[in-house]
């Protein structure tokens, strides 16, 4: 799998779309500065027990997910920073538009088994994140951060280079044989087609895992979660223009007559949305 560092120069991004394009993924260096790691763990942890507390264990069990942490906004607004990171934009700009919009953001504390002990659930299945092909059309791109460095032993995510864009669904068995771990450093960056087959390795290193995962699609396809009405109108109206229009604020669907005849600067659905 290529990999490339976007501290080193210009030339990381031609590179990086050069292999999303034709392998479906790439690493990309350097995404994440070692000052805002040190931040993320131990928001991920504290973001974890807000949605402990607010949705309860045994619905969370209930779900079959291994340490998914959803809506992390809510809970810490550290979590703003990672919409704000310039090579981050580069690759959204360059893939589905700045016009984009968060599908997700997931974080993802990936708990230790013993070998084969891990429980068999969605993350740890080979699947796609956006499971329609579009005539090969990019709709949406994934960019997943290595909180801590993935490593075969703790559970890199695998990925079956050159599976994206596909319509017809592959074989267990050929995904298995040619899927890579997506080995990286802690601040790296997995970007991928999310068309892609790919699949959470197993962790056996007696310690967590974490990452976190954004998905970015074009503006028309709905979010995962209503970022706007699930955050509050004035905690979204409290960042950049740009986090705006990524958390959907400039995508909202119009709910009365009132929304629908206001001045061009105050319509909830901006022109050139596409």
């Amino acid at each position: 799998m290529i990999t490339v560092d976007c501290r080193a120069g210009n030339d990381w991004r031609e590179v990086a779309l050069d292999a999303l394009q034709r392998d479906g993924a790439c690493i990309v260096e350097g995404m994440v500065s070692a000052s805002l790691l040190a931040e993320m763990r131990p928001a991920m942890y504290r973001a974890q027990e807000g949605i402990r507390r607010e949705i309860g264990e045994r619905r969370l069990a209930a779900a079959g997910e291994l340490g998914v942490l959803r809506l992390m906004l809510k809970f810490e607004p550290l979590f703003y920073r990672l919409l704000e990171i310039p090579a981050l934009l580069e690759i959204v700009d360059a893939t589905v538009s700045p016009a984009a919009v968060m599908h997700l953001q997931n974080g993802f504390i990936l708990p230790s088994f013993r070998e084969s002990a891990a429980p068999r659930v969605f993350q740890n299945r080979f699947h796609r994140d956006f499971p329609r092909v579009l005539n090969g059309y990019l709709a949406s791109v994934n960019v997943l951060f290595a909180i801590d460095a993935f490593t075969r032993g703790n559970g890199a995510t695998y990925v079956v280079p050159g599976s994206h864009q596909r319509t017809e669904v592959p074989a267990e068995a050929e995904l298995g044989s040619t899927a890579v771990p997506a080995e990286c450093a802690a601040g790296s960056a997995l970007v991928f087609d999310s068309t892609l087959w790919h699949a959470a390795g197993s962790n056996t290193s007696g310690h967590d895992r974490l990452a976190i995962n954004q998905q970015f699609t074009r503006s028309w396809i709905k979010q995962q979660i209503d970022y706007v009405r699930a955050l509050g109108e004035e905690a979204v109206l409290r960042q950049a223009p740009r986090t705006r229009q990524l958390l959907g604020y400039y995508t909202r669907v119009v709910t009365s007559l009132d929304e629908y005849y206001r001045p061009e600067p105050e319509r909830l659905y901006r022109k050139g949305q596409g």
